[in-house]
């Protein structure tokens, strides 16, 4: 009779393993819809957030890039804006 209950709570014990494996996986699946780490040129991308103006995110944007980058998306919500730029290739 023990062997048997310790069998049972192996195999519980089994099962939910696996089903925190499943939930961790579809939590991943929703980050596909997430901005690019990398352009299709390879050239990595950084996001900025600034509350003051969009002049702010470009100034930040230059000096991360020591001069010119490009756009690749850019939204303002709530009088914050986003920037999500890669430095242009030296």
């Amino acid at each position: 009779m023990e062997h048997s209950r310790q069998s049972f709570q192996v195999a519980v014990a089994r099962t939910l393993a696996g089903l925190a494996a499943l939930a961790a996986l579809a939590g991943l699946a929703g980050c596909g819809s997430s901005a690019p780490l990398f352009l299709s040129d390879g050239r990595p991308t950084t996001q900025v957030q600034c509350p003051d103006s969009q002049a702010s995110c470009e100034q930040q944007a230059r000096a991360a890039c020591g001069g010119a980058f490009d756009t690749v998306r850019q939204s303002t919500d709530d009088g914050q804006r986003t920037l999500l730029y890669a430095c242009k290739a030296k």
